[in-house]
């Protein structure tokens, strides 16, 4: 019998409590959109649904800019509940959400929302992941790891330095860095501000080009030069004060 649950353990990694966990979170998320679903006027919803292309990305805008002005609450829980679902269980077409956010809510508030839920959905990742992450990260990315866990063993000086470069540099995909993060041993105080800092360059471009959402023809087309340009300069500024601080000491 003992050899029979070793067997099972090694099929499936994580235990009862951390698949319960797990399903807490996921019917958290859901008794959240249903809350505003029933505080929502009767009408027919079938256009709400993830964005996987610049089309559908534009019909949901058109749809959701009515709603944005007469049930703003209601359209920002659900955006926030959304997206903060999205990166916790690492959904991709956050980029989408990030266009939304401009066309809806224009670059400032746009920004902030983006910024906001960004952090919270990767701290969500974080803590989800430091619960029942490391087996299943151990298998799914086991190289990726090693040399994340490498270098933040080398830089534990610097260690808020280095996350600020992964999250303004393409080096590791943010959905890796969330998930990896505490089972490497990144403090949590690092993986915020990292996280609320180094998102946003990037935050800002998208933002800024769902405002003029009709003119885009691709994702490729939010990276031009102008936009490359302002992301450096942004994510230069943002790093500025840590530079000086680790120069200081």
């Amino acid at each position: 019998m003992k050899g029979k649950g070793g067997n099972v353990g090694s099929r499936f990694p994580l235990s009862f409590w951390e698949v319960g966990a797990a399903s807490s979170v996921v019917l958290g998320f859901v008794l959240c959109l249903l809350g505003v679903y029933l505080t929502m006027p009767a009408s027919d919803y079938s256009f709400l649904k993830l964005p996987r292309t610049l089309e559908d990305l534009q019909i949901l805008r058109d749809h959701l800019e009515t709603y944005t002005i007469d049930y703003t609450a209601q359209v920002l829980v659900w955006y926030c509940v959304v997206y903060i679902s999205m990166q916790t269980f690492m959904i991709p077409g956050t980029v989408f959400m990030s266009l939304l956010a401009g066309a809806l809510f224009g670059v400032l508030k746009g920004v902030a929302l983006v910024v906001f839920t960004a952090t919270a959905g990767a701290s969500s990742c974080y803590f989800l992941s430091k619960l029942i992450g490391r087996p299943l990260v151990s298998s799914l990315w086991p190289d990726k790891l090693s040399f994340f866990q490498e270098q933040v063993a080398r830089r534990r000086g610097g260690l808020l330095n280095y996350m600020l470069f992964l999250r303004l540099t393409p080096t590791l995909p943010n959905t890796f860095i969330n998930v990896a993060s505490p089972i490497v041993d990144v403090p949590y105080h690092i993986f915020f501000l990292a996280t609320l800092i180094g998102l946003i360059p990037a935050a800002y471009v998208t933002v800024k080009a769902g405002t003029a959402l009709g003119e885009l023809q691709s994702i490729g087309d939010l990276y031009d030069f102008n936009s490359i340009a302002t992301l450096f300069l942004i994510g230069i500024i943002s790093i500025t004060p840590t530079l000086m601080s680790k120069s200081n000491s």
